[in-house]
């Protein structure tokens, strides 16, 4: 019960940001939210849903990667200038810069497993190459992505964004009971132990990394797929806000404990404030600064819950 505390606590969170954002909704437009406002709150969360899953293997095993949002941008503008209408360019494209963001990720884990480097250092650092090749990809907003590609990332008349989510859901599942997903874990809450039985620490680190910049270069294209264009800074934003999902999501910053699916529900309750605040009619010169303080609270009382309960088991 103690270790799906945290998980619980980030759904509790996202339930009470579903109940004060109707409310605010209602009392703003006079209704309450329809379907399009459902669809287009899962279409808008889904980048940052794809980015929290990934930072989470990574986190899982006590490092952290800050190259989350360089990934993005670079994904995202490759996404702009080579996909184009047809089916195999769009599947082609979409495979290919899935193994991009793969390979990103592979260069992040070999510089922290095998070169022993700071994971916080090798990923600030990766993150600004990664956005200077973004920018030399796609120097201006821009290029084309066709909306039959749109249609299925990010369809604003159907809520097929909720099938992704039960799927990332359902993947995480199963991922947890793999042996990967069980190395994950078990490097996080003691690498020594995890080590002295077997589990192949530097693989498996690697490995997480890997995983972090497929789902970050997802998370590009669903950027891509909304957007209908290109944008070689649109992932500046989701290196912190991927680590504020997942510390809402219940996920521990040292290590061990957590759940993708927590960081998940931490990417709609962050969706939920930025929805809450625009439609309390909040200055926008002033609307950041509520944004941060009311993620700042609620990451301090996520951490306050989750280091109790840490206490407790």
């Amino acid at each position: 019960m103690l270790q799906s505390a945290p998980l619980l606590l980030s759904l509790a969170m996202l339930a009470a940001s579903i109940v004060v954002y109707c409310a605010i909704y209602l009392a703003s437009q006079h209704r309450l939210p329809g379907g399009f406002e459902l669809t287009s709150t899962v279409n808008n969360t889904m980048p940052l849903a794809m980015a929290a899953v990934g930072q989470s293997f990574v986190v899982l095993t006590r490092g952290i990667d800050l190259s989350v949002g360089g990934i993005i941008d670079l994904t995202n503008a490759v996404a702009a200038v080579a996909i184009h209408d047809s089916p195999a360019s769009m599947v082609g494209w979409s495979l290919a810069i899935l193994a991009i963001g793969a390979l990103l990720g592979l260069v992040n884990g070999l510089l922290v497993a095998v070169g022993r480097l700071q994971p916080i250092l090798v990923t600030l650092a990766t993150l600004s190459i990664f956005q200077g090749i973004a920018i030399r990809v796609l120097p201006q907003p821009g290029g084309a992505i066709p909306d039959a590609y749109g249609a299925v990332l990010a369809n604003v008349d159907a809520p097929i964004s909720l099938i992704y989510v039960a799927l990332l859901v359902l993947g995480w599942r199963v991922f947890r009971r793999t042996r990967l997903g069980v190395s994950i874990f078990a490097i996080g809450n003691d690498e020594p132990a995890a080590a002295a039985n077997g589990i192949d620490v530097r693989r498996t680190k690697i490995a997480a990394y890997v995983l972090s910049g497929t789902f970050s270069a997802a998370a590009g294209l669903f950027l891509a797929a909304a957007a209908t264009a290109g944008d070689a800074t649109t992932g500046n934003s989701y290196t912190l806000t991927s680590i504020v999902a997942i510390v809402l999501g219940g996920v521990s910053l040292f290590g061990g404990r957590g759940s993708a699916v927590g960081g998940i529900a931490g990417a709609f309750v962050t969706s939920m404030i930025v929805n809450i605040l625009f439609f309390s009619h909040i200055d926008p010169l002033y609307q950041n600064f509520y944004e941060g303080l009311f993620l700042v609270l609620a990451v301090t009382a996520a951490a306050g819950i989750g280091h109790y309960f840490r206490r407790r088991a």
